[in-house]
């Protein structure tokens, strides 16, 4: 049996097992996004800021026991390495320029009677053994292009060391000292510098849900702790830190969320963070002080984790759901205006200019039950990289996606 008639024998036992969506599913999930956009939404989504993509030239992965998928759609360029009979993935996932470098689940920790602290354990990518390995030293992971480093830090934030970790042997081989407390990181596209979002509490400490006497939870409105950030030389260590209040301008506190991480735009010369209120963003100057978006930053969307296409000239949008039951727009960034409609219930990274990596779902219907995609534009096909993750929410279940460029 070839490749092929394996992807669709598990796909068609896949969709025989599942069971059909309760009522009313659809409208919790489009209730879902649209809270995105509020002042309440908690801080899990706002990691989706914290990495950005970047592009680098490296050699060919070969499959080292993965299965190579080509459909005939696919050029010879979109080199996949799927497993969809995993999830959470054992082995390496991968298509065109982008893998999968780690994945993490969160595991709310009681901290007090009224308080827990959304605590995250990790798998990252053995870049030798092409396996994911678990690991609970750290609360935040952030993979440089390349994917033989990583910026670490550990746990009970915010902390004041970043490790840099070897991705092959699981060891830091530095430490970089900073004297503002850090709770977020992400590299720039080049890989040389980290902007670390400084925080005085840690980011993740969240107000425990209260339950409704008539079914569902009420949570209540977080206060951000976000001081500013760091932008470091990775290689020297040396950083400058750059004050932000909280909520981008006084008393104002309350129009970031929790945690609200900064990142570098596409360009480098910039720093910004979205926030869940209209306009959407924040952008500053390395100095700290705030600027207007570059022309190709007014309709990017923190939310949306694949961002601008590796030539730039395509940024990932927000949910469509017209063309697709499950399908995302692609924009003009310049302008805002959709290009076309993609398949993908989510857009997470950039395969090359014309493909991309997407939660999607099932036959089945089910919005909550996703698995990874490769989708390419003006194409209605898709190939599965992982199987379905679980809709029950529990660390090993619902696990996200870092994605770095190989």
């Amino acid at each position: 049996m070839n490749v092929d008639e394996l992807v669709r024998d598990s796909l068609r036992e896949q969709a025989e097992e599942q069971t059909p969506a309760g009522p009313g599913l659809a409208d919790r999930v489009l209730a879902l996004r649209r809270r995105r956009r509020t002042r309440r939404i908690v801080s899990l989504a706002a990691a989706t800021a914290a990495v950005v993509a970047v592009a680098v030239a490296a050699p060919m992965l070969d499959s080292g026991g993965t299965r190579d998928v080509r459909p005939a759609d696919v050029p010879e360029p979109k080199r996949i390495s799927a497993h969809p009979d995993q999830s959470p993935p054992r082995d390496m996932i991968a298509a065109g320029q982008t893998a999968l470098a780690a994945y993490y689940g969160t595991t709310p920790l009681p901290k007090t009677k009224k308080t827990q602290v959304l605590t995250r354990t990790y798998w990252l990518l053995n870049p030798v053994t092409k396996k994911y390995v678990k690991t609970t030293k750290w609360s935040w992971v952030a993979v440089a292009p390349g994917l033989k480093t990583a910026a670490v830090l550990e746990q009970n934030l915010p902390v004041s060391r970043i490790g840099l970790l070897d991705m092959a042997s699981g060891e830091v081989k530095r430490w970089i000292r900073v004297d503002h407390t850090v709770g977020g990181l992400a590299f720039s596209r080049d890989g040389r510098e980290l902007v670390a979002t400084t925080y005085s509490e840690n980011p993740d400490l969240q107000p425990i849900p209260k339950k409704l006497a008539g079914g569902g939870f009420e949570t209540e409105a977080t206060t951000s702790h976000r001081t500013g950030f760091h932008v470091i030389d990775v290689a020297s260590g040396k950083s400058e830190w750059s004050r932000i209040s909280a909520g981008g301008g006084p008393g104002d506190l309350d129009t970031v969320n929790s945690r609200q991480d900064f990142a570098f735009s596409r360009d480098g010369r910039l720093i910004w963070a979205g926030t869940p209120m209209e306009p959407g963003y924040q952008y500053y100057d390395r100095r700290g002080d705030e600027v207007d978006p570059p022309a190709d930053g007014k309709y990017r969307r923190w939310y949306v984790d694949a961002g601008f296409s590796p030539d730039g000239k395509l940024l990932a949008g927000d949910f469509a759901g017209e063309k697709y039951k499950t399908s995302s727009w692609i924009l003009d960034p310049k302008t805002g205006e959709p290009v076309t409609e993609s398949r993908g219930q989510q857009l997470l990274a950039w395969a090359d200019d014309s493909s991309l990596v997407a939660w999607d779902i099932g036959k089945d219907g089910n919005e909550y039950h996703q698995r990874l995609v490769l989708v390419t534009l003006e194409s209605d096909k898709e190939v599965p990289l992982s199987d379905f993750r679980s809709t029950k929410d529990n660390t090993l279940g619902r696990w996200e996606p870092v994605f770095a460029d190989r």
